[in-house]
């Protein structure tokens, strides 16, 4: 998987995104806005947006994006308002995987109903940063340990945006267990960088594989040949995005 860093004005702001141009031969599964669901797919833009971002048709916006990087055909496209020049790509024997990681709302997957989300809300930089709710504020998580992670005022914008590369035909089961397999790998990564959360509510996720080579691989759980592979560089992509994630924002005080 060969990622561009590519870089638009936009808004006032100089924003960037990632540009995988896999070409003919690919189908993805995508949780994304545009392109989302299973097909094959040519291309994977994820792009960055500005804080306090207001469009409403977010998918015309990745389309007219796609264009002016030059992309056609049947494709995926992420927005964040994450650092996507922060972009974190990691292997493991042949699996690609790039991940953007923001977490300036860390977020469990199960919460009370009707529990409102911050990351979710509009996002605002150039003012002072308000500080993210206390646990004592928040729900906390089934088992008790607080839904938000202690420390420091986050300013930053979140959401975790994964793709991954499989160089070896997947099963329509098989792309689903990727998903599966790349979403418990970013929860371990979260958890053991010492984020106390599954993620954020808009984490997306897109897992490709080829088309070519054989017959499809039936398996991508956690312990089979391919999933082992996708876990761990999701899990090594992930670790590393957060760690720096914590970095940024400790540069930032």
């Amino acid at each position: 998987m060969k990622v561009e860093l590519v870089w638009r004005e936009e808004d006032g702001k100089r924003l960037a995104a990632t540009v995988w141009r896999a070409g003919d031969g690919h189908r993805m599964i995508s949780s994304a806005l545009l392109g989302g669901g299973t097909g094959p797919a040519r291309w994977v833009l994820n792009a960055q947006v500005a804080g306090g971002y207001s469009r409403t048709d977010p998918v015309v916006h990745l389309e007219e994006l796609a264009r002016s990087h030059g992309l056609d055909g049947p494709g995926v496209g992420m927005l964040t308002a994450a650092s996507v020049s922060r972009t974190m790509l990691r292997d493991d024997e042949g699996v690609n995987v790039s991940a953007t990681v923001g977490l300036r709302v860390p977020t469990w997957a199960a919460a009370p109903a009707g529990t409102s989300d911050p990351e979710l809300a509009p996002i605002h930089l150039d003012g002072p940063p308000a500080p993210p709710p206390r646990p004592s504020e928040t729900p906390p998580h089934p088992s008790g340990a607080p839904a938000w992670p202690s420390g420091p005022p986050m300013p930053a914008p979140g959401t975790v945006n994964i793709v991954v590369a499989v160089p070896v035909p997947l099963s329509d089961a098989a792309l689903v267990n990727a998903v599966v397999t790349a979403t418990e790998a970013k929860t371990q990564a979260l958890l053991e960088a010492g984020y106390p959360c599954t993620g954020t509510a808009s984490d997306a996720i897109c897992v490709a594989a080829t088309t070519a080579g054989g017959p499809r691989e039936p398996f991508a759980g956690p312990r089979s040949a391919w999933g082992s592979r996708i876990a761990r560089a999701v899990h090594a992509a992930v670790h590393a995005g957060a760690l720096d994630y914590a970095a940024f924002l400790e540069a930032r005080e």
